[in-house]
C-alpha cells in the first residue's frame, strides 16, 4: 500500500506528468530545503512546544462547556437537547469560517492567522463566563468557535511547510496531542471548579488557562521560512477547493474525519449527564475528572507515526475504527470500571485515527494546503456538532443505548469508506501495472 494512502492510491505510471503527492513532498524535503524542521534540528522542539500550547488551548476553549452541561441544565433551566447548543454553536461556527480563514492564511501568512485567532478567542474566553441567559452564551460560544477557526486549518499548513515530510506524522500527532491535554485538562478544571464555585467561575477557569497557553505560542513559535504569500481571488480560491473536493481520496478523508468526531461528539457530549445519574451519581468533579483518560489519546495521537509505519495507513484506520467500537460496545455495561475503560478505547481510537486521517491530508494536497486542511477541520467540527446534537437527543430518546448505536453508525460509515478504498486502490493498482506477456 502506498505509504500515503487512506482509502485510496496515490499510485503514479512512470510516463506521468504529475507526480505523487508523496514524490512532491519529498521532493520539497531535499537538499532544496535544508532548513525544514525534523527533530533534533534547531527550532523544532519550539515549535513543538507552541504548537502544543496551541492545541491546548483550542480544546480547552472549544469544548469548555461540556463537562459543564448538567449544571449549565440545572442553573439555566435547559434540557440536554438545548445546552448542548453550548458545544454545537462554538463548533459548528468553527467549522463554517475555517475555509475563509485559511484563505486569510494563505495572504497574511500560517503564524500570523494563528497568532489572531488565539488571541481573539481568548479575549472572547473571558467574556463568556458573565453571559446573562442561555441565549447569549451560545451566542458568545459561537463568536469564540468563529474566531478559533483560523488556527487548526493554519497549524496544519504551517506544519507541511515547515517540517520534513518524514516527521510529519509525528509533528502532527503532537499538536493533536495538544489537542487532547487541552480537552482533558479544560473538562477536568472545569468539572472541580464548578462544584467548588459553580460553572460560571469554571469557564473563567479555563479562559485564565488559555491567556497563559496564548503567551507561550506567542513567544515560542517559529517563524516561517517557507510560506509564500498569495492573493485573495475569490475564483483562484473557489478553484482550489474544488480540485481539493473532486480528490476521491480528499473526499474519503474528509468523510472518515467528520464520522469519528460523530461518535466522539455525542460519547462526550452525553456522558456527564450519564454520570450524573444513577446507578453513578457522581459529582460533578468527578465527572469532570473522567476526561482524565484524554492522556490515552495523547499516546495514541503521538504514536501515529510508528502505527502507519507498521501497519500502513489504512491498516492503522481499521485498528482505530475497531477500537473505537470495542469501546462504545464495552461502554454500555452498568458498571463504573468497564465504562472507563470502554472510554479509553474510544478515546485511544478516535485520536489515532484522526491523527492518520489529518496528515494524510497534508501531504496528499501539494497546492492550496490551508484549504485542504480547512475543509477537513469543517467536516471534522462539522462532525463534532452533528455529534453532540445528536448525540443528545439520541441519549433523550433511548438513554446511553441510543448514543452507542448512533455512534456505531458513524463507525460502520468508517470501515465501509476505508474498505471502498482498499478495493479501489487494488483495482488500480491491477489496472496500471501491466500484465506479463505469454511467451508462443
Amino acid at each position: 500500500m502506498p505509504p500515503a494512502s487512506t482509502g485510496a492510491s496515490t499510485l503514479t505510471v512512470a510516463a506521468s506528468t504529475q507526480p505523487s503527492p508523496v514524490a512532491a513532498a519529498a521532493a520539497t524535503a531535499g537538499p532544496a530545503a535544508p532548513d525544514r524542521l525534523e527533530p533534533g534540528r534547531p527550532g523544532y522542539r519550539r515549535m513543538s512546544f507552541a504548537l502544543f500550547a496551541a492545541g491546548v488551548a483550542t480544546f480547552a476553549l472549544l469544548y469548555s462547556t461540556q463537562a459543564l452541561l448538567p449544571a449549565v441544565s440545572a442553573s439555566l433551566g435547559a434540557t440536554a437537547g438545548q445546552a448542548s447548543w453550548t458545544v454545537s454553536a462554538a463548533t459548528g461556527a468553527l467549522a463554517l469560517c475555517v475555509l475563509p480563514m485559511s484563505a486569510l492564511s494563505e495572504r497574511f501568512g500560517r503564524r500570523q492567522m494563528m497568532t489572531a485567532s488565539l488571541t481573539v478567542a481568548v479575549l472572547v474566553g473571558l467574556l463568556v463566563p458573565f453571559a446573562p441567559s442561555l441565549g447569549w452564551l451560545i451566542a458568545l460560544r459561537a463568536v469564540q468557535g468563529a474566531a478559533l477557526a483560523g488556527l487548526p486549518a493554519s497549524a496544519m499548513a504551517y506544519l507541511a511547510e515547515e517540517v520534513r515530510p518524514k516527521a510529519l506524522v509525528a509533528a502532527i500527532g503532537l499538536f493533536v496531542a495538544g489537542n487532547s491535554i487541552g480537552g482533558m485538562s479544560g473538562r477536568i478544571l472545569t468539572g472541580w471548579v464548578a462544584q467548588l464555585w459553580g460553572w460560571r467561575a469554571a469557564l473563567g477557569a479555563v479562559g485564565l488557562l488559555a491567556v497563559a497557553c496564548a503567551v507561550v505560542f506567542h513567544f515560542m513559535i517559529p517563524r516561517a521560512r517557507h510560506f509564500t504569500p498569495g492573493s485573495l481571488n475569490p475564483k483562484a480560491l473557489a478553484k482550489t477547493v474544488g480540485g481539493h473536493l473532486a480528490d476521491p481520496l480528499l473526499r474519503r478523508l474528509y468523510a472518515i474525519g467528520a464520522l469519528f468526531m460523530t461518535v466522539f461528539g455525542a460519547v462526550y457530549t452525553v456522558i456527564g449527564y450519564r454520570l450524573v445519574e444513577a446507578p453513578f451519581n457522581l459529582p460533578q468533579g468527578i465527572v469532570g475528572s473522567i476526561f482524565l483518560v484524554y492522556l490515552v489519546g495523547t499516546v495514541s495521537s503521538a504514536a501515529a507515526g510508528k502505527l502507519v509505519a507498521r501497519l500502513g495507513r489504512r491498516g492503522a484506520l481499521y485498528l482505530a475504527v475497531s477500537t473505537t467500537a470495542a469501546g462504545l460496545l464495552l461502554s454500555l455495561a452498568d458498571r463504573l470500571a468497564a465504562v472507563l475503560l470502554g472510554l479509553v478505547l474510544i478515546t485511544a481510537g478516535f485520536f489515532a485515527g484522526h491523527a492518520v486521517a489529518s496528515s494524510s491530508v497534508s501531504r496528499t494536497a501539494t497546492k492550496g494546503r490551508a484549504q485542504a486542511s480547512a475543509l477537513y477541520q469543517s467536516a471534522y467540527y462539522l462532525g463534532s456538532s452533528a455529534g453532540g446534537t445528536l448525540g443528545a437527543v439520541a441519549f433523550h430518546a433511548g438513554g446511553w443505548a441510543g448514543t452507542v448505536s448512533l455512534g456505531l453508525l458513524a463507525v460502520l460509515g468508517v470501515v465501509s469508506i476505508t474498505l471502498y478504498g482498499t478495493r479501489a486502490a487494488r483495482a488500480e493498482r491491477r489496472r496500471l501495472v501491466p500484465v506479463a506477456s505469454v511467451p508462443n
